[in-house]
């Protein structure tokens, strides 16, 4: 932990530092609150890379703490060797406010080192820029965005040569230079137009976004589906609405309806408080649209269009589905369809996160499809295909995890949200021409493979007080949580933190191959179960809790009893 007032003394006594960062810290001048929660601590660079609230501090998300992070991974793809480095890094940004000047500013640094960088023209999807380390065969990409977070955010994603997020291999390596490094470390860089001059600086446009149109279209499984199907689209003001509907007319979707309000790129989100299309929030105005022209699917992507939300119109109401619905649905349509057409792959395989239901796994088994559970996190998801590559093993068909991240295809690697909406599409318009909606064919596999229901609960605590808590709510569960809750009698408790596995039945006890996180997981005689975490990326705690029964009123009842037996003991811990 940092001196904070010693931090902030600093910042403020430096005479170079940016004007606006320096006011910032002028406003809060003699707030002990405000100064600690900006200079108590490091932002944290984990697997994920860096995210946070843009601002001054060292706990904020800000030039000084970008620079530093990125002249930390030039040290390190530098470290792998003169052929490595000379492979070059891909940047993208999205929309969010610094976006752009980040983005900017980190390929001015890794020229200046001598490192080549492909910088997109204006923002992308996150998908894309996996896309674009693959294509350029690259060393590394950043990520310049905060995904789903709050205007007040922006992040920093770091990938690797495969065109996935980097794992705690690279993450700590990194980590290890920055430590050597001092924040206000004076360099000179490159200019943009230097950097270009010198060869080391390509600006990427049309080239790679036409070859990314033209892999996302290959995804496509069937040519016999109604293309008139109503789609009411929002990008929620991100980076989404160009590759989206690039691909979607040129598949012959033209029933497109997007949400004016939502259209253009703009990081302030005027629309919604928190640009989550997990949020029904995010749908107001789509749902709006949806009764004005006769809407049939809404899909929402997030502001880096890595991930997305479906709604259905059903029997004249607008019914929403959680990302494991969706999985499900998807699972379900790339599997019968590939079996119809017999082009399923040898040893063909799925990825899920450990929080995510086992219902895509049963569809999967009925098709022998092999299904890989992984830590949460695209980097886990992956991962599994990367080192398939080499050994071959498995052929990879899809991922996902619960919260609305899908990849279909291999030819990227990373939740996809262009792909997704494309296969959305598809398969509501192919359901439609059987007189299906899409909530019709989810009854359908209920029917087949018994009912699941599912429910996540965030608790938000902000602030150190909130981190701490989390703390204390982590460690005292685990002494305090029930073993029975109604008729449901635990069995099996998975410590991902101990990596411990517990048979209570027997008391025996063993070892689980995931890699070590700070999660629990509780399964019962039943079927149901749940699993209790922290978020990597956001000030809260997580909880996910599943039920399986004969019938939907039967899995509805047990989950609500479960919600209240563990929300009951989360609460009473302060």
């Amino acid at each position: 932990m940092n001196d904070y007032m010693k931090e902030y003394e600093k910042w403020i006594q430096n005479g170079d530092i940016d004007a606006d960062l320096k006011k910032e810290l002028e406003d809060i001048k003699g707030d002990e609150a405000k100064i600690r929660d900006r200079f108590y601590c490091d932002l944290s660079f984990g697997t994920a890379g860096l995210r946070g609230i843009l601002g001054a501090g060292t706990n904020r998300m800000n030039k000084y703490v970008v620079g530093r992070a990125t002249k930390a991974l030039g040290k390190v793809i530098q470290k792998q060797g003169e052929e490595f480095a000379k492979k070059g890094v891909a940047i993208a940004h999205d929309c969010r406010i610094m976006s752009p000047e980040f983005a900017s500013m980190c390929a001015r640094i890794l020229a200046s080192m001598g490192i080549k960088v492909y910088l997109f023209d204006s923002l992308r999807p996150t998908p894309e820029l996996s896309y674009a380390v693959r294509y350029y065969q690259c060393a590394a990409g950043i990520n310049i965005t905060a995904s789903h977070n709050p205007k007040i955010y922006n992040g920093y994603k770091v990938y690797w040569q495969e065109g996935s997020q980097i794992k705690s291999d690279i993450a700590d390596q990194v980590l290890e230079e920055i430590a050597k490094m001092d924040l206000f470390e004076e360099d000179t860089y490159l200019s943009s137009s230097e950097a270009e001059e010198q060869g080391l600086l390509i600006t990427i446009n049309k080239e790679v976004d036409e070859s990314f149109y033209e892999k996302t279209m290959s995804v496509s499984l069937r040519e016999e589906v109604d293309k008139d199907i109503c789609i009411i689209y929002t990008p929620l003001n991100g980076a989404g609405n160009i590759p989206v509907r690039t691909v979607l007319k040129r598949m012959g979707y033209t029933n497109i309806h997007i949400v004016k309000e939502q259209e253009n790129p703009d990081g302030t989100f005027p629309t919604i408080d928190y640009p989550n299309p997990e949020d029904h929030a995010a749908f107001a105005l789509g749902e709006q649209l949806a009764l004005e022209v006769g809407g049939e699917v809404l899909i929402a992507t997030d502001p880096d269009c890595d991930r997305l939300a479906v709604e259905v119109v059903h029997h004249g109401k607008i019914e929403a589905l959680n990302g494991n619905q969706v999985g499900v649905l998807i699972i379900n349509y790339l599997l019968t369809s590939m079996a119809e057409k017999n082009c399923l792959p040898d040893n063909p395989a799925m990825v899920k996160s450990i929080v995510t239901g086992e219902m895509g796994s049963a569809i999967a088994k009925s098709y022998n499809v092999k299904m890989f559970n992984v830590l949460t996190g695209f980097k886990n998801i992956c991962a599994l295909p990367n080192e398939w590559d080499k050994t071959g093993e498995y052929t990879y068909i899809f991922g996902y995890e619960e919260s609305i991240g899908y990849n279909v295809g291999s030819y990227l690697r990373d939740k996809d949200g262009v792909s997704a909406t494309l296969i959305l599409t598809e398969m509501a318009g192919y359901y439609k021409k059987l007189g299906k909606t899409l909530i019709d064919v989810l009854n359908d596999l209920y029917e087949q493979y018994g009912y699941y229901r599912e429910n996540t609960i965030s608790i938000v605590l902000e602030g150190i007080e909130g981190q701490e808590r989390i703390k204390r709510m982590m460690t005292e569960y685990r002494m305090k949580n029930p073993k029975a809750i109604g008729s449901s009698n635990l069995v099996w408790i998975t410590d991902y933190e101990s990596s411990e596995v517990i048979n209570l039945a027997s008391g025996e006890k063993s070892k689980t191959t995931i890699e070590k996180t700070d999660a629990i997981e509780y399964k019962f005689d039943d079927g149901c179960w749940y699993t209790l975490r922290p978020s990597g990326t956001e000030p809260k705690i997580k909880l996910y809790i599943y039920t399986k029964a004969d019938t939907r009123e039967t899995a509805d009842s047990k989950l609500k009893e479960m919600e209240k037996a563990i929300l009951d003991i989360l609460n009473s811990i302060e």
